[in-house]
C-alpha cells in the first residue's frame, strides 16, 4: 500500500524519470554541479539512495548498470517495491535532525533532492524545468530544514544575490547557489 507520504516522492521519481528520457542526451554534458557531468548526477541520486536503503537494512540489490536511464530505470523499481512495504516505511530511525521514518526521509530529503537534481540534469541536457508551487513549497521546506547546514560540505554552494522581485524558483535556485 503507498502511503500519501509515499505517492509524493513517487510523483518526484515520476517526474525524474521522464526527463531523463530525453532522446539523444548527452549524459556527458557538463552539469551546473561543478565536475560532475549528467550522468554524474544521475549516478550521484542513485548512489545516495542506495547508501540510505543499506543503511536502513534494505536490499537494494547489485547497482544497476547501463546508461543513466536504464541505471535510474533499476533502481526506481527496487525502491517503488520497498515503498509497497508499509513496515519498512515506517521503520524509524534517529535522522540527522532527530527522529524520522524511512518514508519520511525518502520523501521529504530524497524527494527534494530528486526535484533539484532534476534542475542540473535539465540543464546539462538543454533543458529547462519550472516547478509548481507545490515543489516549491516542498523545496523551500526542505532548506529551511537543513538550517545551518544548507551551506555545509556537499550541500549546496554559497547563496547567489538576486532582486527580490525575481521569479520564486529563480531565488529558491539562487538560495542553492545555482543561477537561473
Amino acid at each position: 500500500m503507498t502511503t500519501t507520504t509515499s505517492q509524493a516522492y513517487l510523483t518526484d521519481a515520476d517526474t525524474f524519470t521522464d526527463l531523463l528520457a530525453t532522446p539523444d542526451a548527452d549524459w556527458s554534458a557538463a552539469s551546473p554541479c561543478e565536475g560532475w557531468s549528467a550522468a554524474d548526477v544521475v549516478a550521484h541520486v542513485v548512489d545516495t539512495q542506495r547508501d540510505f536503503l543499506a543503511q536502513r537494512d534494505a536490499d537494494p540489490g547489485e547497482r544497476p548498470t547501463g546508461t543513466p536511464p536504464e541505471v535510474w530505470a533499476a533502481h526506481d523499481a527496487v525502491v517503488r517495491r520497498l515503498l509497497g512495504d508499509d513496515s519498512f516505511t515506517a521503520t524509524e530511525y534517529a535522522g540527522f535532525f532527530g527522529p524520522t521514518t524511512v518514508g519520511e526521509t525518502l520523501t521529504r530529503f530524497y524527494g527534494f533532492d530528486l526535484l533539484v537534481h532534476q534542475w542540473d540534469v535539465a540543464r546539462a541536457l538543454g533543458r529547462d524545468v519550472t516547478w509548481d508551487d507545490a515543489q516549491m513549497d516542498r523545496i523551500d521546506q526542505a532548506l529551511d530544514g537543513f538550517g545551518e547546514h544548507l551551506y555545509g560540505e556537499g550541500v549546496c554552494r554559497p547563496a547567489l544575490d538576486v532582486d527580490a522581485d525575481a521569479p520564486r524558483q529563480t531565488r529558491l535556485l539562487a538560495r542553492m547557489g545555482r543561477a537561473a
